[in-house]
């Protein structure tokens, strides 16, 4: 009997120590662990919903210089339904959509011609542009487009392959996207290489 009344005050006192946290006793809130309470929100409750008071907004502004304009007419008078053809204008009311253009891939074929020299038979054929280096690739913008999906923000190279395809209708390979970023940073590490350095700064560690 003893022993069982140890036990009992036992269990007591390892219970009375679990239901301890930091708003019972003196336990830091850290030791809470899982059982802490939610944390609560600062914000005040009412007010319209939105931005905060005082925040600079950021609507979007007219520009002056649209790319382009298109004039609707109307098509008869509101009053009497006469036409307005060669009616003096009173007025205008401008109304602007921003949209980007309609993305799709753009194929540029480069035809190296070979001519025969008319005096010693001799055949050339014109030099290929610097960076076609194979008889199919993809071009520096799209290759630069899929490094900065794939580093930029943190996407697989299946991801971002998976995105340009979507996006502008071609799907390149992930080894395209990963050469094309080996690419990139060799031609980076080379402009830093050749950049003149300033003698005060201080060595990178």
């Amino acid at each position: 009997m003893a022993q069982v009344a140890e036990l009992e005050a036992r269990v007591e006192a390892l219970a009375a120590q679990v239901k301890q946290n930091s708003r019972n006793s003196g336990k830091p809130p850290s030791s809470d662990g899982l059982a802490k309470p939610a944390p609560k929100s600062l914000r005040k409750k009412g007010g319209k919903p939105g931005r905060p008071k005082g925040q600079p907004g950021a609507t979007m502004q007219l520009t002056d210089h649209p790319d382009h304009v298109v004039v609707h007419e109307p098509a008869a008078c509101s009053g009497c339904g006469a036409g307005l053809a060669g009616g003096v204008q009173t007025g205008a009311e401008r109304r602007q959509v921003t949209e980007i253009p309609q993305a799709r891939p753009v194929v540029t074929e480069h035809q190296m011609i070979e001519r025969e020299c008319p005096c010693c038979g001799q055949k050339t054929k014109a030099d290929t542009p610097d960076g076609v280096s194979a008889p199919v690739q993809y071009g520096p913008r799209l290759a630069a487009l899929g490094t900065y999906l794939w580093h930029g923000q943190f996407l697989s190279k299946e991801r971002a392959c998976t995105a340009l395809g979507e996006m502008l209708g071609c799907t390149p390979s992930p080894a395209v996207i990963a050469a094309a970023a080996k690419k990139i940073a060799s031609q980076q590490a080379a402009k830093e290489t050749a950049r003149p350095r300033d003698p005060d700064a201080r060595p990178r560690r």
